[in-house]
């Protein structure tokens, strides 16, 4: 049975033959299925929503192949909405994956019915704002840092934080703890480094995507956040290391597991993600923070994409494979330009492994 759209359209033009009928039959094919398309829906993580963005282009434009026609369903529909947002809205008939820094175990991803792989990989910084401190020069341990967000540590001149910069002059000003409001990937993250490095913050708030912080004001969004510590003196925050290095935000140094203290740049990032045996994994469930390794940055992430299998068309969750097949392909350059870091070729191969491995299923 042809399409609705079609069907009308065929009560309204006059009869052609030969050729000219195949043309217009394949045109009103084209119009119809057109109708139909559905863009790749997807929502999440404000830590991947700029190389998100690059790649959507990317694909679209790869699809086109330099034609003027544009199928909807080589559109790419993000909505940055938070890690925790973009999981829940999974839950929606019209979504196709989740872009997400905390990762889902396999069990609750069995249960929901749905696949989940990594995309790309990046760095949390530590951003301050203090006059005269430049990028790289504050010096952080872990659990200076706990103790800041617990409140136990409140300025700046704190003998602890001059014990680790003796060679900075430090400002006598209150400490304004800043983070996020919304559920954030980067927030989990974020603490999850905290309760590795302090016991206290372990027992008392944990690793989660929304916390009950002890203190500090709060800002909806990565962007929010850069905008909220760029207007506060003596602010601290974290936020994705690209993304505040573009915002001309100053970060600190913080201390690994190796006791070197590790800017929050690709190579920190690689050297954590290298030290996990992801073959290993179930659903590519890992954590990058707090990694063994003396060039390894101990707020690292993965971003990870969960893509709804259960009660979707096979063709629909494939089209998101085939999203990040190009973006792994050819937008590894784009990444790194971002600031982000590339999934090594190696980890690639594993998560089209993984594609292939799954059986279709789905309505």
């Amino acid at each position: 049975m042809f399409p609705a759209s079609f069907a009308s359209l065929r009560r309204k033009w006059p009869k052609i033959t030969g050729s000219s009928g195949a043309i217009a039959l394949a045109v009103a094919l084209m119009i119809g299925a057109a109708a139909q398309a559905e863009p790749i829906r997807g929502a999440g993580s404000t830590l991947a929503a700029p190389i998100i963005g690059k790649w959507a282009t990317a694909y679209e434009s790869a699809r086109a192949d330099g034609g003027d026609y544009i199928s909807p369903d080589w559109k790419v529909d993000y909505e940055i909405v938070g890690s925790l947002a973009g999981v829940l809205r999974l839950d929606q008939p019209d979504m196709d994956f989740a872009a997400t820094d905390a990762p889902i175990n396999a069990a609750d991803l069995r249960k929901a019915g749905r696949q989940q792989f990594p995309i790309v990989m990046g760095a949390i910084a530590v951003v301050i704002n203090l006059d005269g401190i430049g990028p790289g020069s504050l010096r952080l341990t872990g659990p200076l840092l706990a103790d800041i967000y617990l409140g136990k540590i409140q300025s700046w001149s704190d003998p602890a934080i001059k014990a680790a910069n003796p060679d900075l002059t430090l400002p006598d000003l209150r400490i304004s703890v800043l983070h996020r409001k919304d559920g954030s990937g980067s927030t989990f993250v974020f603490t999850e480094y905290l309760s590795a490095v302090s016991d206290e913050w372990k027992s008392k708030y944990g690793a989660n995507t929304l916390i009950s912080w002890p203190l500090g004001a709060d800002a909806e969004g990565t962007q929010n956040l850069i905008r909220a510590v760029h207007d506060t003196k003596g602010a601290i925050a974290y936020a994705e290391s690209g993304q505040a290095q573009r915002a001309s935000l100053s970060y600190a140094l913080i201390e690994n597991k190796s006791g070197k203290f590790v800017k929050p740049e690709p190579d920190g990032v690689q050297a954590a993600a290298t030290s996990i045996d992801w073959a290993q994994t179930t659903d590519f469930f890992a954590s990058l923070t707090d990694r063994d390794g003396d060039a390894a940055y101990p707020i690292s992430t993965a971003v990870f994409a969960v893509v709804q299998v259960s009660g979707r068309s096979e063709h629909r969750y494939r089209r998101v494979h085939d999203l990040f097949r190009l973006a792994f392909a050819q937008g590894a350059g784009d990444a790194t330009a971002l600031g982000y870091v590339p999934l090594p070729k190696a980890l690639v191969d594993q998560v089209e492994q993984y594609w292939a491995s799954q059986a279709p299923v789905g309505n």
